[in-house]
């Protein structure tokens, strides 16, 4: 059985249209950690008992359908020549570029033995450079990279293909931006996080006005269909006045997407992050008036709140797969394209293939030894029970669409859904009082002041979730 979620269109369109209202006092109230289902279940029950040879057989099922999902790919760049003290991501700091010579060796070598597993005829329609920082790679690396990719896997040469990168803003030039678009990328995003100078000063990451507003600019004179601009809010020595003065800049250059996160303090995970003073820290009535501040800016400027932290002009294709019912949320967020099989290549990428995900080791070394000697770089993983399918097209639904329809999802996996979920509902009982959502056709439906607490509505279907709090596991706050 598929997890896969097929909303009429006019549900999507309903939740687009419906407008995010800030209550400060109601998400105060709800302002408790839980996961932001980037999957579900989350990686925290990732197994090592899901090893090569479970993949090898997913992946290669995977070919047998009738009608075989194409793919998605995402690949990890880990280097970064400095770190940002807020960042979470699996990186390696150096400026020593022959480590990124030693990475690539292997990761070629883990693109020739990924492909083996995948036919063909399955052509890449989606395809993401993250990291750390993927133009730590010179421009002739990152085309070699692709030429790699194209020799054994099948890439979009269609228009409308996705081919995305992420960029810093303080070392990219004109020439790597154009160089980029010729190698087949046609959508960027790119980190601000906060223009203020003293808030750059305290997180490490120093970048100007200037640079930023002309890699966005020219991004659309090279030809890039879609810009998009990632900011957080709760950041140390961060004020109102300064991220007003950021987002009004940002603004100004008219990105087609926004990301803006909230900060998570997490330093017992997150070692950069030891180097930020918790007395410097954002105040929650600071974070809420960050948040606020958003929201009213972004609503006031056209884009439409997707929910969590995106948002997107109207014409924008996340906007576009809300309302036909293909937007879905992975590692990167929200995403398009939900009908994608998803293969992870690089240090600690994770995939999805059908109903499964799967894991690479976490660090150089032991995905380096993997490759010597000639295995899968696989960590870990998990393939879901029916009732994680089921639950995981629950909480895609609330998240991505913020409409639960009862009847077809009871059709779609054979239940009887006010039975299969009689406590879920209950739990929601209080929330429903508290105006987050309302009892109505189909199902339940999120109410404007329900939008910024998606995932507090999504955690009362999370079955995994008390034993997960009950051992003490950290997520970050929802606000």
């Amino acid at each position: 059985m598929r997890g896969i979620l097929a909303l009429p269109p006019n549900a999507g369109r309903q939740m687009t249209l419906q407008h995010v209202r800030f209550d400060e006092d109601l998400v105060r109230r709800y302002d408790r950690s839980g996961p932001r289902y980037t999957s579900y279940p989350t990686a925290v029950q990732f197994t090592d008992r899901f090893r090569i040879p479970e993949y090898r057989a997913v992946a290669i099922t995977s070919n047998q359908d009738p009608i075989p999902r194409q793919l998605s790919l995402y690949v990890h760049i880990p280097f970064c020549s400095s770190p940002c003290f807020y960042c979470g991501c699996t990186k390696v700091i150096t400026r020593n570029h022959e480590k990124a010579e030693a990475y690539l060796y292997r990761l070629h070598r883990e693109i020739e033995m990924q492909s083996e597993l995948y036919d063909r005829d399955r052509v890449v329609e989606q395809l993401h450079f993250g990291g750390g920082t993927p133009t730590f790679l010179t421009s002739l690396e990152i085309e070699r990279l692709i030429e790699k990719l194209g020799q054994h896997f099948t890439l979009s040469s269609h228009a409308d293909r996705e081919f995305s990168i992420e960029l810093d803003p303080r070392t990219i030039t004109s020439d790597t931006l154009r160089d980029l678009y010729r190698v087949g990328f046609n959508r960027c995003s790119l980190g601000v996080q906060d223009f203020d100078p003293v808030v750059q000063e305290a997180v490490n990451r120093v970048q100007s006005v200037p640079d930023t507003l002309r890699l966005i600019r020219e991004a659309r004179e090279f030809g890039f269909n879609s810009v998009s601009v990632d900011l957080i809010y709760g950041l140390p020595k961060q004020s109102v006045d300064g991220f007003s003065k950021t987002l009004d800049t940002v603004l100004s250059a008219r990105p087609n997407r926004f990301a803006v996160y909230g900060y998570a303090h997490l330093p017992q995970m997150f070692k950069p992050q030891k180097q930020i003073k918790v007395e410097d820290l954002a105040t929650p009535e600071t974070r809420l008036k960050l948040l606020g501040l958003t929201i009213e800016k972004l609503y006031e400027a056209g884009y439409v709140y997707i929910g969590m932290d995106h948002f997107a002009l109207p014409d924008d294709e996340l906007v576009i797969a809300q309302r036909n019912g293909t937007l879905h949320r992975n590692f990167q967020g929200y995403s398009t394209r939900g009908y994608l099989d998803l293969v992870g290549l690089g240090v600690s990428s994770i995939g999805k293939v059908g109903d499964s995900y799967i894991q690479n080791l976490k660090t150089l070394p032991e995905y380096y030894g993997a490759l010597d000697r000639g295995e899968l770089p696989v960590h870990r993983g998990y393939t879901m029970t029916r009732d994680d399918i089921i639950r995981r097209d629950v909480i895609q639904q609330i998240m991505c669409y913020g409409v639960l329809d009862f009847a077809a999802t009871a059709r779609r996996h054979d239940i009887d859904f006010r039975q299969y979920f009689a406590s879920e509902l209950a739990a929601l009982e209080p929330m429903v009082g508290d105006g987050l959502a309302e009892w109505a056709e189909p199902g339940v439906r999120v109410q404007p002041a329900g939008r910024l607490l998606l995932r507090h509505l999504a955690m009362a279907f999370d079955a995994y979730l008390p034993g997960v709090q009950a051992s003490g596991q950290r997520f970050s706050k929802a606000i």
